[in-house]
């Protein structure tokens, strides 16, 4: 329960208080402002604390907007300001000093407005105080009875649910989403709220969708796979769903926004199994194939996660190149052209879905193939040359994240405290990373020369990491040894031509991947995973070497059970610290979050 305290005259015939009710707000009335200060000291330590002038007129979801968002330690609108826990102790100075001063920032249609007064001086005591954009929503605290009434007909005149539903639609998203699924999606979501739904339940609804989904794939017969599609599409649509509940309902958590990210994830590769499982019931392997896909769509991902936490914080952020993007996403059909070119989930999945439904498995997977590697190309293209134009600064935090982002392990880290070869850490990655997938394709199996390859992998990439990851293309580190890491493990599984190889390397793949992935959401919700856990599973350069020493030291069959067993391990380790973490931070009041940034 929240406490919302009205200060100022009561104003007859206000439905103000039924409205912070129905908000989950426990309403008390202060006289002035010394009264609400002591109101203030009733209310229980963890729970949230709203002041509002009662002389308040606007939209409820106005209220919605700036009282119960639970992303920020500090909110306001005209006429109201609400703080989480951790910045009571601010509200209570607040209370103390700016409105005993009597006016110092208030607003001019009402300068005896105690919440705004409170708002301003809590921004002024350096406390962040988010202010929602309202738009076409009312927020006013009218000063007379004719501005009042002016106030009233202009909430009057607009639809506070017709806004609520367009909020509750993501600002950015792919052409597919936004024309196809967010049109009638977002009913689903406001139905899904009226019923007392969480978007914790939506998304684990749609997990269980895709399983189903991957189920009838793994079938292997056409009525499977036409369900198998329409499974997956509505799986999607569950997946925009529960996005759209939170912010229709501003149900946002750390847990939830964790949960999102890395069920997307587990969804489109449990399907790319389940595809291949069904290939293989009518006698084609496309396993190779499917662990392509997979890597291929996870090296894209660290891309962008690269490129981004690379330049998040970036000082004197110019570009040519930036400046013609930025052009041409002011243009409406450049716009869309360039969020579908680079196949974004929803394109992505819808795809996969038809082809799945009206073709085979080796032809969805070879159309995927080829329509993820154009858009990689493209997007990664776009931005080595923004990297190579712009001039900019990055931070120590940026280069933090990407030595995060490269998952060195004990051996390339032993090597990292050398001096390194300025500007040259990508070249030093790729070529390293190059090296090992090459040798390890064009040897035979068991050979020893993979080996010495992963040997010189560990040193070029403890090499490349030595020095902090601030030049202009660094960002390209992190990339680089992902795929020489995925790509070895592909190559050595395919050249054991083997039952059970490729299959045994998707697991493996699946499990460092869900890693990564996860070290990605840590750093960008709370804090990079624990050194002693990239230590246990041994990095990336670690298990690089572990899967070409087993590769010739064993026999085909051994090395698959090798495969298996690391696999197996490597996912136990990481689930395990990774829910401990993720419950632990939920538990323990971390931060809500929610993740507007470009489509997956």
């Amino acid at each position: 329960m929240s406490t919302a305290i009205l200060t100022g005259q009561p104003v007859p015939g206000s439905p103000l208080e039924g409205d912070l009710r129905s908000l989950g707000f426990d309403v008390r009335t202060a006289r002035d402002a010394a009264d609400a200060e002591t109101l203030v000291r009733t209310v229980p330590a963890d729970q949230r604390v709203a002041v509002v002038d009662t002389r308040f007129v606007g939209h409820v979801h106005a209220l919605r907007l700036g009282l119960t968002d639970p992303r920020f330690a500090a909110a306001a609108v005209p006429g109201a300001v609400t703080v989480k826990p951790e910045a009571r102790g601010a509200l209570t100075r607040a209370l103390r000093t700016a409105v005993g001063a009597g006016g110092a920032g208030a607003v001019t249609v009402a300068p005896d407005a105690v919440p705004d007064r409170l708002a301003e001086a809590l921004g002024a005591a350096d406390v962040d105080v988010y202010r929602p954009e309202l738009g076409t929503l009312v927020a006013a605290v009218p000063a007379d009875p004719e501005a009042r009434n002016t106030a009233r007909q202009a909430v009057a005149a607009v639809d506070d649910e017709a806004v609520r539903l367009r909020g509750a639609v993501k600002a950015r998203d792919g052409f597919f989403t936004t024309y196809c699924i967010s049109p009638y999606s977002r009913y689903l979501a406001r139905w899904c709220a009226r019923r007392g739904l969480t978007p914790n339940q939506v998304t684990t609804a749609s997990l269980l969708v895709a399983l189903i989904a991957a189920g009838c794939a793994a079938t292997g017969t056409r009525g499977g796979f036409v369900a198998a599609g329409l499974l997956l599409l509505f799986s999607f649509v569950l997946d925009c769903t529960d996005g759209q509940l939170a912010r229709y309902s501003l149900q946002y958590s750390t847990l939830g926004a964790w949960l999102d990210a890395t069920f997307d994830r587990a969804k489109e590769y449990a399907y790319y199994a389940g595809l291949a499982l069904g290939a293989a019931r009518g006698g084609d392997d496309v396993w190779a194939l499917a662990l392509g896909a997979m890597i291929l769509q996870t090296c894209r991902h660290v891309v962008d996660f690269s490129f981004n936490e690379a330049n998040h914080d970036a000082t004197a952020n110019t570009s040519p190149t930036a400046a013609l993007s930025d052009k041409l996403d002011s243009r409406g059909w450049t716009v869309w052209a360039r969020r579908m070119i680079v196949l974004p989930i929803g394109e992505r999945w819808a795809l996969i879905a038809v082809l799945t439904a009206l073709t085979t498995p080796r032809v969805t997977f070879v159309v995927l193939l080829i329509g993820c590697g154009l858009a990689a190309c493209y997007t990664t293209a776009g931005r080595v040359l923004r990297s190579l134009t712009r001039r900019a600064k990055r931070t120590d935090r940026a280069a933090t994240a990407l030595a995060d982002l490269a998952d060195t392990g004990p051996f390339a880290g032993a090597l990292a405290t050398l001096r390194g070869l300025p500007g040259l850490a990508p070249a030093l990655a790729f070529a390293g990373g190059a090296a090992v997938v090459a040798t390890s394709a064009l040897t035979s199996f068991g050979s020893p020369w993979p080996v010495i390859a992963a040997a010189g992998y560990v040193i070029t990439s403890g090499l490349a990491v030595a020095r902090p990851l601030k030049g202009a293309l660094d960002w390209l580190v992190p990339p680089f040894l992902r795929a020489a890491e995925y790509g070895t493990v592909l190559v050595l599984a395919a050249k054991a031509d083997v039952n059970g190889a490729l299959p045994a390397a998707f697991g493996l793949v699946a499990a460092v991947a869900y890693h990564h992935y996860d070290t990605v959401y840590r750093i960008r919700g709370v804090v990079a995973p624990p050194r002693w856990l990239v230590r246990v599973i041994g990095g990336h350069e670690g298990r690089t070497f572990a899967v070409t020493v087993a590769a010739a030291l064993l026999t085909t069959t051994d090395f698959t059970v090798a495969l298996t067993a690391l696999a197996v391990a490597v996912a136990l380790v990481v689930l395990a610290e990774s829910i401990r973490f993720w419950v632990t931070a939920h538990n323990s009041g971390a931060p809500a979050v929610h993740d507007e940034g470009e489509p997956a």
